[in-house]
């Protein structure tokens, strides 16, 4: 997510008097998946034979992204951002890492606004009660992915966030 798309979700938040939350991805990178037919190979990790019995070099498959990987990141984007448009989430067209979503919940119309940034979410949402569409949402998100809540946006990417009930 960009800085200018940072600020510009904080106003709208305030504006709108939309909640904010931070939701980090747990070993994020591991989380995503090579794609199809792709093979990478690595060095085996410290500790390990690097020559095998028959005197060649041994190497690793890797089976998942890892960290340090070249397009580990973007393995990673490739495995939530298609899941977050498959729950009802429109991508941003100035920044492919804002997403919205707007529904109508028992006569209440509800929105969520996501930015992402590497393994946080910084999420926006109007309503938070039991049959929310930000409970839904979380407990979703917490049922396909390794993620924790980590609570209301005090900072982010080193800009300090503050809410009325902060001042």
């Amino acid at each position: 997510m960009r800085a200018t798309s940072l600020r510009t979700l904080a106003s709208i938040a305030a504006q709108r008097n939309l909640s904010m939350r931070r939701w980090d991805f747990v070993a994020a990178y591991l989380q995503g998946d090579l794609e199809q037919g792709e093979v990478v190979y690595c060095h085996p990790p410290p500790g390990y034979e690097t020559t095998g019995p028959d005197g060649r070099t041994r190497v690793c498959r890797i089976v998942k992204p890892i960290y340090h990987m070249a397009q580990a990141g973007r393995r990673w984007q490739r495995s939530l951002f298609p899941w977050l448009m498959s729950w009802g989430f429109k991508q941003s067209h100035s920044d492919p890492c804002v997403f919205t979503c707007e529904r109508t919940i028992e006569d209440i119309p509800q929105t969520l606004i996501i930015g992402c940034y590497v393994d946080d979410l910084f999420v926006l949402y109007s309503n938070d009660g039991p049959s929310s569409l930000y409970s839904a949402f979380t407990t979703a998100l917490a049922s396909r992915w390794n993620v924790e809540d980590e609570g209301p946006v005090s900072d982010l990417l080193n800009v300090d966030i503050a809410t009325d009930a902060d001042c």
